[in-house]
């Protein structure tokens, strides 16, 4: 049997158990064809199909009058306000930037990924419970792994935008003030801030051609089920160029999120990730530039009142070389490394006393936005390509609120196998913090024991209502998992260790931008919509304020 054949064996046998209990498979099944699939150190592969990875990279200046970490959402609106404000800035990100062609082989497929799908690992275990072993390389796809919890995130240009599934939801009122708190307005959320990112991103919902093709079967399968069980499906808007879409479904483009691709990036560019609009527009301004390869390890402030920040940065080949260590200066410094990242760098910098002014509330609220991976029975047999743009979603006020949206399989097969799979969000306050280790220099993540177990319950409770009240093929309901979040929020919560507009308590000049800022959820939904409209609300009264 060849390797694809025997993945995609795997894969329908997994997707029917691993989702209930399947870690005993997934544990049996070892990948039998990782010798015959590991490169060498050197990537010679990766370097042919995507030199532009490989070029030199550019290096900042020594100092800057504006420095941000990371490429995600709320980093890109950052540098892009800013630097329309006239401020020079240098955006700092550790992983590659990749290009986009419409035939080109970018990135790895979600079914038998390479290294090009991870950043700095060997073997993966997703939602679907089927170990994958690849050669290490700097990936697009960070997995944290702690205690109790993975945590996956973006590790590229274009930070999660790369890496997700495109959906952008706007939360219910009252959802949204019970994670905030009051700290901030939803009305103003609503009315300017929302709207803003929605017009610069091009949201919508999937058109009815794309929703009625062969490669969205299972979306109208999960449609009707969901129908069936007396839900009203809801369109969602995502971040996605359709017409990139139709190219794939007329043969004028190589196959991608039409074909399950998602997680590991669409070398077609399908999604329209950061890099097309707010990275793109940040530096047309030319005063934002974006320096790949560059990891932040530390962040510190120099003595005096009127003292600059010190960025310690390591510089990365894609391999993972080290090809230089640089310590940077700035007068401003935004972090938007992502909830992990910031968290990270500022706890480490009040417990090493680079930062000591940091208040208590620096590593604390931490939350997997109640993310719960679902599957059951597939009740159709109109089987299509496993498209990975999520088409709707339903709410379910029964209990604690949970929402259950539309998903492909992730990491299995391009084809519909049986199996429809959701993403559950619940509004859960299940809450974990970020404490730093003084014998190695890590900061760990705390997950209390068990810490998803009501939130799993909940969502599954849910997605059996959707599979008991609808025909189904013989096969049991299946279950859910919740030891991993797309959706890492908190940290440096907003209101607790910053005011209510990012500005870290202590230090003048040092701000969050990013989900480190959210309270560990935004209330039942997807999260990138909420960080990037707060993003640009706090940057615009920074910025007009003048500190």
């Amino acid at each position: 049997m060849d390797r694809r054949s025997f993945v995609r064996g795997v894969g329908l046998a997994a997707a029917m158990l691993g989702l209930a209990g399947g870690s005993t498979l997934a544990t049996a099944m070892s990948p039998v064809w990782a010798d015959d699939y590991t490169l060498s150190p050197n990537a010679p592969m990766y370097r042919a199909l995507v030199p532009e990875i490989f070029a030199p990279l550019p290096d900042p200046d020594d100092h800057m009058p504006a420095i941000v970490i990371g490429s995600g959402f709320g980093a890109s609106i950052t540098a892009l306000r800013l630097a329309q404000s006239g401020t020079e800035v240098a955006v700092l990100e550790r992983g590659s930037r990749w290009p986009n062609d419409p035939w080109r082989d970018i990135f790895t497929v979600d079914t038998i990924p390479d290294g090009r799908g991870f950043w700095h690992r060997t073997s993966f275990t997703g939602v679907t419970r089927i170990p994958v072993s690849f050669d290490p390389f700097g990936g697009v796809l960070d997995v944290s792994s702690y205690p109790g919890i993975d945590v996956w995130r973006g590790a590229c240009v274009g930070g999660g935008s790369v890496v997700f599934t495109g959906v952008m939801i706007e939360p219910e009122q009252r959802f949204f003030d019970h994670v905030f708190g009051g700290v901030v307005d939803y009305r103003e959320m609503h009315e300017v801030y929302y709207p803003k990112v929605r017009k610069t991103l091009r949201l919508s919902p999937m058109p009815d051609d794309i929703y009625h093709s062969g490669a969205f079967a299972h979306a109208r399968a999960w449609d009707d089920q969901v129908r069936a069980a007396d839900y009203a499906p809801q369109r969602i808007d995502g971040s996605w160029n359709w017409n990139v879409i139709r190219d794939e479904l007329a043969g004028q483009s190589r196959p991608s999120a039409t074909v399950g691709c998602s997680n590991l990036g669409n070398s077609n560019g399908a999604k329209f990730d950061l890099n097309q609009n707010y990275l793109r527009y940040a530096e047309d301004t030319g005063r934002a530039r974006i320096y790949p390869g560059h990891r932040v390890d530390a962040i510190a402030k120099e003595p005096g009142a009127s003292g600059r920040y010190t960025v310690t940065v390591t510089k990365l080949a894609p391999t993972g070389e080290v090809l230089q260590n640089r310590m940077l200066t700035c007068d401003k410094l935004f972090l938007g490394a992502g909830s992990v990242g910031t968290s990270e760098l500022l706890v480490r910098a009040r417990e090493t006393g680079a930062l000591p002014n940091l208040n208590e509330h620096i590593g604390e609220g931490w939350g997997s936005n109640g993310d719960v991976g679902l599957a059951r029975p597939l009740s159709s047999f109109d089987l299509g390509t496993q498209g990975t743009a999520s088409a709707s979603r339903i709410l379910d006020e029964a209990g604690a609120p949970v929402s259950l949206e539309n998903w492909y399989i992730p990491g299995v097969t391009p084809f519909d196998i049986g199996t429809l799979a959701s993403l559950g969000i619940v509004l859960d306050d299940t809450r974990g913090r970020f404490v730093y280790n003084p014998t190695n220099g890590r900061v760990d993540l705390q997950w209390p024991d068990n810490g998803a177990a009501d939130y799993l319950a909940r969502a599954q409770e849910v997605n059996d209502k959707a599979a008991c009240h609808c025909l189904t093929i013989a096969l049991p309901v299946m279950g859910g998992d919740a030891s991993f979040t797309s959706h890492p929020l908190g940290g440096a919560v907003i209101g607790r260790a910053t005011d209510g507009y990012g500005r870290v308590f202590g230090y003048r000049g040092l701000y969050v931008m990013d989900g480190a800022a959210v309270p560990g959820s935004t209330g039942t939904v997807n999260p990138s919509l909420t960080i990037s409209a707060l993003a640009e609300r706090n940057i615009e009264q920074i910025i007009s304020s003048g500190e």
